[in-house]
C-alpha cells in the first residue's frame, strides 16, 4: 500500500511569503511614495510585542509591517476576507480572522497565545479606519490583550494614507510618514479590572495622538481618551 504524499500545510510559507511581500512593499513605497519612517530604533528585536496605530486606510496593515520592518507582524482581519480567492493571500500573510460587531474570545486568545510565544500582534484601537482623518474613539480591546499577556506595547502613528481612497493619488507621489514611539512596558495581570484597562486604553491613546500632527487630533475635547460606546469585539484592522 503506497503511502500518500503529505503536502506541505499553508502555514509553512507564510515567514517566507511575509518576507517577501514585505520587502517589495518598502521598495513600492520608496519608489511610488515620499514615505518617511522615524523612530525604528524603538523597536524591541525579541519578546512578545503588541504594535498599535492610528487606522486611515484599508492599505495600513502591510504599510505598518513594511514600516516595522525588524519584525513580522500578526493582524486580526475580518472573516469575509478569508473567502476565496483572496482568502489565501490573507492566510499566506500570516493573518487570523475575527468576527466582527462580537466580542469574538476565539480571536482574542489566538492573539494571546502568539505573545506568550514572544510573537507580534498588530491592532488598531479604534477598531476601525477613521471616515475623517482624525482620530476615532479607542476600545479596550488591545488593553485588555496587553495587559493578560504582558507583552510590551509600540505605539505609532501614520500619516497620509488616507489619501489613497483616491488611485490616482499614486501618480502624484503622496507623503506618507509613519512614526514609531517609545515602548510602554505592560506587567500582566490574570484579571484586569476595568480601571486598569481603561487607563492602560487612555495611555495608549495619548500616546498615538501625541505623535500626531494636529490636524488629525479629533475635534473634541475632553473625554476623548474613552470610548464612547461599547466595544463590539477586538480591536481589527480590515472594515
Amino acid at each position: 500500500m503506497r503511502s500518500r504524499l503529505r503536502l506541505p500545510r499553508l502555514e509553512t510559507f507564510v515567514p517566507a511569503f511575509y518576507g517577501a511581500f514585505t520587502r517589495l512593499l518598502r521598495i513600492i513605497l520608496w519608489l511610488a511614495a515620499r514615505w518617511e519612517v522615524t523612530g525604528r530604533e524603538n523597536i524591541p528585536l525579541e519578546g512578545p510585542l503588541l504594535v498599535v496605530s492610528n487606522h486611515l486606510n484599508n492599505a495600513d496593515p502591510p504599510i505598518v509591517g513594511a514600516g516595522i520592518a525588524r519584525r513580522r507582524i500578526r493582524w486580526m482581519a475580518k472573516i469575509e476576507l478569508f473567502k476565496l480567492p483572496l482568502g489565501i493571500i490573507i492566510k499566506l500573510w500570516g493573518a487570523f480572522p475575527v468576527r466582527r460587531f462580537d466580542a469574538d474570545l476565539a480571536a482574542m486568545l489566538n492573539a494571546e497565545r502568539i505573545l506568550k510565544r514572544g510573537g507580534v500582534i498588530g491592532m488598531f484601537p479604534e477598531g476601525t479606519r477613521s471616515r475623517t482623518g482624525c482620530m476615532g474613539p479607542p476600545h479596550p480591546g488591545t488593553a485588555m490583550i496587553a495587559l493578560r499577556s504582558g507583552a510590551t506595547i509600540v505605539p505609532c502613528a501614520i500619516t497620509g494614507t488616507e489619501r489613497l481612497r483616491n488611485p490616482l493619488i499614486v501618480f502624484r507621489r503622496p507623503r506618507f510618514t509613519f512614526t514609531i514611539g517609545e515602548p510602554i512596558a505592560v506587567t500582566a495581570v490574570r484579571r484586569p479590572t476595568e480601571q486598569q484597562v481603561g487607563e492602560l486604553t487612555d495611555h495608549i491613546y495619548t500616546a498615538i495622538k501625541a505623535m500626531l500632527p494636529e490636524s488629525y487630533h479629533p475635534p473634541y475635547t475632553g473625554s476623548e481618551g474613552t470610548a464612547t460606546e461599547e466595544p463590539r469585539g477586538p480591536d481589527h484592522p480590515s472594515q
